[in-house]
């Protein structure tokens, strides 16, 4: 028991004495710009930033928009297959990797069909001191255009149709959504 407390005092010591990595003097703290709270993908949004820099300022706002979707698609993505594998856990599914494969399927295409429905939400252009743009978006996307384009995408497979239930995968995605304000 003795050797229990002391072992118990000597983690809880040797964990409070730790302490975090010190700034270095001189070093400067940077704002990154479109980086706050309102630009992360929330319960109804998915949002993403990108940033891009060229000598030829269309180009660093084509390069900071290419970023940007990108991040989304990603995000959408992954969400999708973590939705999809948790669908397809709780529903009652005859050949769950058939089912499981065709909605990845459909959820890539849906992806790709959905970045038509991307808004830009707000920009930031800096020159460099070499003459150079740095360019800075943020899109979003709400979650709906998702949806609708999954179920449109599953209502083309019967079979699909048939082991789809809509309002358990919206419970399923809404409570994956619900995790990015928790982030």
């Amino acid at each position: 028991m003795a050797a229990v407390v002391v072992s118990a005092v000597m983690f809880v010591t040797g964990c409070k004495s730790k302490k975090l990595p010190s700034v270095q003097e001189g070093s400067t703290e940077m704002s990154v710009p479109l980086s706050g709270k309102e630009y992360r993908s929330d319960k109804d949004f998915f949002r993403a930033t990108g940033n891009g820099i060229s000598s030829d300022l269309a180009a660093a706002k084509k390069i900071a928009q290419q970023n940007a979707r990108v991040q989304l698609a990603t995000q959408i993505s992954s969400t999708m297959k973590a939705v999809s594998e948790n669908y397809i856990q709780d529903r009652q599914i005859g050949n769950r990797d058939e089912f499981g494969s065709k909605f990845e399927e459909i959820s890539r295409t849906v992806v790709n069909q959905t970045l038509n429905d991307v808004k830009e939400m707000d920009e930031k252009v800096f020159q460099e001191k070499d003459g150079r743009y740095r360019y800075y978006v943020a899109i979003e996307m709400s979650k709906e255009p998702v949806i609708r384009n999954l179920n449109q995408g599953i209502s083309k497979e019967a079979k699909m149709q048939q082991d789809f239930d809509q309002y358990r995968f919206r419970q399923i995605l809404d409570e994956e959504m619900k995790k990015f304000e928790n982030q």
